[in-house]
């Protein structure tokens, strides 16, 4: 069986993330693993018997968080095979490395230690960029009802793994899926592309419909079921997500896309739709 891995830190945003990771869970029939990252030193067996007895006390707390995560995962979905784990480290890192046989990583946008007023924390902007599988935040209180997920496309290699996610995701869900090419001018395909200083408005319009088309022209063949609305929108790419995420359950997106500077882990629309989205966003890492 497949696993989900969540992370918590005994705030409300992991909280919620829980949720949404348990209902995925159950969804898809995987089993779901909360995660606990602390300070490694809480590990250590110091001399001073006051210092000993003060990291017994973190670890109480520390595994507390984790059974009240694993408590909640299993209320929420009964029967649900849920495993808990509490280990020292950098908390980014030890999420990423859980990942190795992960469907995927789910987390808030941001936890107990974020600063006051913080939009996204460290955390989930790391996991977002080095997950080598889908990475979740869950923004918002993670809810559904809109009954549509939203997918980005840029005709990119590295966006179609984006695009299976979404379709997959629609397809379990039983929803319909929104494909969104939003374009504003000419942009670069690849190293070394010529763009034209002028062009006409409606070739290029014409030319991104065809684009969107050919890229969900596989996946709708994989997914006859799944009801697909696709749209070409002149406009910038992370204004057109965002609104679209107002009314949608999920919003997918790829790591980086058209355009993005080769070795960049998490592209600028990546990094907006983290920040800006009204849902939770899911970042699907490209294999090129």
């Amino acid at each position: 069986m497949s696993r989900i891995i969540v992370g918590v830190d005994g705030s409300e945003p992991s909280l919620l993330a829980v949720d949404w990771a348990a209902a995925e869970a159950a969804r898809r029939g995987a089993s779901l693993h909360v995660v606990y990252v602390v300070a490694p030193w809480l590990f250590d067996v110091p001399d001073d018997p006051e210092a000993a007895q003060v990291r017994k006390q973190m670890l109480r707390d520390g595994q507390a968080i984790v059974d009240a995560g694993a408590a909640r995962a299993r209320e929420r979905v009964p029967g649900l095979e849920v495993t808990g784990e509490q280990t020292g480290g950098q908390p980014a890192k030890v999420l990423i490395e859980r990942t190795r046989d992960a469907l995927m990583l789910v987390t808030g946008p941001r936890g107990a230690g974020g600063l006051t007023g913080l939009v996204l924390g460290s955390v989930a902007m790391q996991v977002a960029a080095h997950a080598p599988c889908p990475a979740v935040i869950v923004r918002g209180a993670g809810t559904s009802g809109h009954g549509e997920i939203a997918v980005g496309v840029d005709g990119s290699p590295a966006g179609a793994d984006a695009i299976g996610f979404a379709f997959e995701e629609a397809a379990v869900r039983g929803v319909r899926l929104r494909a969104l090419l939003a374009w504003t001018h000419p942009v670069s395909a690849g190293p070394g592309d010529m763009l034209p200083l002028v062009y006409d408005r409606e070739i290029l319009a014409a030319d991104e419909r065809r684009l969107l088309a050919e890229s969900l022209a596989g996946w709708r063949a994989k997914y006859p079921d799944v009801e697909v609305v696709s749209e070409a929108v002149r406009g910038r790419a992370a204004r057109v997500l965002a609104e679209a995420s107002a009314h949608a359950d999920l919003l997918v997106v790829g790591s980086r896309g058209r355009g993005g500077f080769t070795g960049l882990l998490l592209g600028s629309v990546g990094q907006a739709m983290l920040l800006r989205a009204h849902c939770p966003v899911a970042i699907v890492p490209g294999r090129c």
